[in-house]
């Protein structure tokens, strides 16, 4: 599978890295998203304090091979099925899609999105062949597209979905296949063995003996007493 050279950091060997990957080098913690938790350093200074900064927030960050382009590929995998392509372009002057300032503002690029038929194979085959190394679930495989070939960047499980950008090309209908997935699933789930016992509402409790032969009888079957509370009727 083509992905960028990456290499795992922990606080101990952060300058080794350079040994590995040439700068840029991008700096991510492993659950960032939105392009937060996510830096580029240029040289050994911007390493250490980036880094440094990036363990305050997680044990272990990611190192990996900066690789440039004016758009990344999105591609929607469910149960190994492509469902649209998009291009998810970068932010104006910035390597990101998203570009967060200190102020706590943020802009981003604009997307466009394509029928499945239209985006190149070659970009939808690997983008269904590395989710399906995931599992079978719904995913967002981002790749880059260069001229030295091909990378995943990214497998997202239950990727975002946002009116006007992913639905762009299939309308209401990306959503009734997502849905209609989520129902197939939850119908073929196996029932827990708890579902399969008796509610106590529905449960038969013998009544002494006594009170059949308290007057209390029609036609040989046992009714209850009007003293004896009905349990049928105090279940919730």
């Amino acid at each position: 599978m083509p992905t960028p050279k990456t290499v795992i950091l922990d606080k101990g060997r952060v300058q080794a890295v350079e040994q590995e990957i040439a700068y840029p080098i991008v700096l991510k913690i492993p659950d960032g998203s939105f392009s937060r938790g996510v830096v580029k350093v240029n040289k050994r200074s911007e390493l250490l304090d980036e880094a440094a900064r990036l363990f305050k927030e997680s044990d272990l960050i990611l190192a990996q091979q900066y690789i440039y382009t004016q758009f990344d590929w999105r591609i929607g995998v469910l149960r190994g099925e492509a469902l649209f392509a998009c291009h998810y372009l970068m932010a104006d002057g910035h390597w990101q899609i998203v570009k967060h300032d200190s102020s706590g503002t943020y802009r981003e690029g604009s997307a466009e999105t394509f029928a499945i038929e239209k985006a190149p194979p070659e970009i939808v085959h690997l983008a269904v062949k590395a989710a399906g190394l995931i599992g079978d679930g719904f995913y967002g495989v981002d790749l880059k597209q260069t001229p030295d070939g091909i990378y995943v960047m990214e497998v997202n499980d239950n990727p975002n979905v946002e009116i006007g950008d992913e639905d762009a090309v299939l309308g209401d209908e990306l959503y009734r296949r997502i849905l209609g997935e989520f129902v197939r699933r939850l119908e073929e789930r196996p029932v827990p063995a708890a579902a399969l016992l008796p509610s106590v509402a529905d449960t038969v409790v013998p009544l002494p003996t006594s009170a059949a032969s308290n007057g209390n009888s029609t036609n040989g079957h046992e009714t209850v007493p009007s003293n004896v509370t009905r349990l049928r009727d105090t279940a919730t």
